[in-house]
């Protein structure tokens, strides 16, 4: 049987890689044929809108002084972002089994016998890049001989974020799927009140390895040891937030280093944003003694590796999943939003017995899950 996956761009996102590489592992070890189906990182601009492009761009930049983008900037990105990512394109060239497109209707009906959407905020519409309607399989609409399947997909907030019209559509295309599941428990509301389908809550792909899983993709690669004691990886820098990592490293006596580059920071000299590999971040949150971040899946890799943690909100991203994720291992307490809420004298350690526990009667509900639709197919 051969699968297809659809999901967000396998780009500078450690998540959003790591959480392709495990489901396609479990797949494969499911004994299926499986591919992501991914789009060039170059970027262009069409001709006919180069002469407006380009004046805005001038007039933005020496008439009004703002601080953005070269002007040229489609060049720019086509130059940098293989230099900011090649240690993380080493490994999705490794890793995780692809097929490039330009488009989606490139992609024919007898390619495939199961489209998989998902993981991640693959049903965001901010989110996901191309029309919302193809990270619902729209491309495929008028297909009645493969499978449409969606795994962990996620919404990020509980909000519902779609227009009328881009809602309208999608209750016709989701209609269509065998069968969905989601990541948190409010994508099921979201499912049931907006779409009228009825959504199975399972675990985010990352979570269906187990730790020895990751630790093999690291324990031979010649990386760098553990800077400090206290990892940070955080998205979104706030001074607020810096204020509650530095209280915490005085607080136990622990080095900050951080997971990430300034790769998001456009401001920030090129040689600051280049991303490690994945296997240095995930050696990093092996090695650290202690972690804080605002990340999805930040909190996944600390809780397989059993390392006390803070997670700090991150509302513009969305707390949903944070708090789906949070509450399935009853660790609610473990999130704060401000610095007034930190106690740093509280024991962050893990019940290790019960996150077990946890993650086997998910396990088996998820993998279950997946087991059964492609049965079907």
């Amino acid at each position: 049987m051969k699968i297809a996956i659809i999901t967000l761009p396998l780009h500078g996102n450690y998540g959003g890689i790591l959480q392709n590489y495990a489901l396609q592992t479990v797949l494969k070890r499911m004994g299926y044929f499986v591919e992501t189906i991914t789009f060039p990182m170059k970027r262009e601009l069409p001709y006919w809108k180069m002469p407006l492009a380009y004046s805005k761009r001038i007039i933005s930049k020496y008439i009004l002084h703002r601080r953005e983008l070269p002007i040229l900037c489609e060049q720019w990105y086509n130059w940098t972002y293989p230099l900011l990512l090649h240690n993380v394109l080493a490994f999705i060239e490794t890793h995780v089994s692809r097929r490039c497109v330009n488009s989606f209707v490139e992609i024919g009906e007898d390619d495939y016998d199961v489209l998989i959407v998902g993981s991640d905020q693959v049903w965001r519409p901010k989110y996901f890049g191309h029309s919302i309607k193809d990270a619902y399989l729209g491309f495929a609409e008028d297909w009645r001989k493969v499978k449409r399947v969606a795994y962990a997909v996620s919404f990020g907030t509980d909000v519902w974020e779609y227009t009328s019209k881009q809602t309208q559509k999608c209750v016709t295309l989701a209609a269509l799927f065998n069968g969905i599941s989601v990541r948190e428990e409010a994508a099921v509301t979201l499912c049931q009140e907006h779409l009228h389908v009825n959504a199975k809550h399972v675990l985010d792909p990352t979570l269906l390895l187990n730790e020895e899983d990751y630790v093999n993709l690291f324990k031979d690669k010649p990386l760098v040891m553990a800077r400090g004691q206290l990892l940070t990886y955080v998205l979104d820098e706030t001074p607020e937030k810096t204020r509650i990592i530095a209280r915490a490293a005085e607080h136990f006596n622990y080095k900050v280093y951080q997971a990430n580059s300034r790769y998001e920071d456009k401001t920030a000299p090129l040689r600051e944003r280049i991303q490690p590999s994945v296997e240095q971040w995930l050696k990093d949150f092996y090695e650290a003694k202690f972690i804080i971040t605002d990340s999805f899946h930040a909190i996944i890799f600390s809780i397989l590796f059993n390392k006390p943690f803070i997670v700090i909100g991150n509302k513009e991203r969305g707390l949903s999943r944070i708090d789906s994720l949070l509450k399935m291992f009853g660790m609610e307490d473990f999130m704060i939003n401000t610095e007034k809420e930190m106690d740093l004298s509280r024991n962050f350690t893990i019940d290790v017995q019960k996150r077990d526990s946890v993650l086997q009667t998910w396990r088996c509900i998820s993998l279950n899950f997946l087991r059964a639709e492609l049965q079907k197919a």
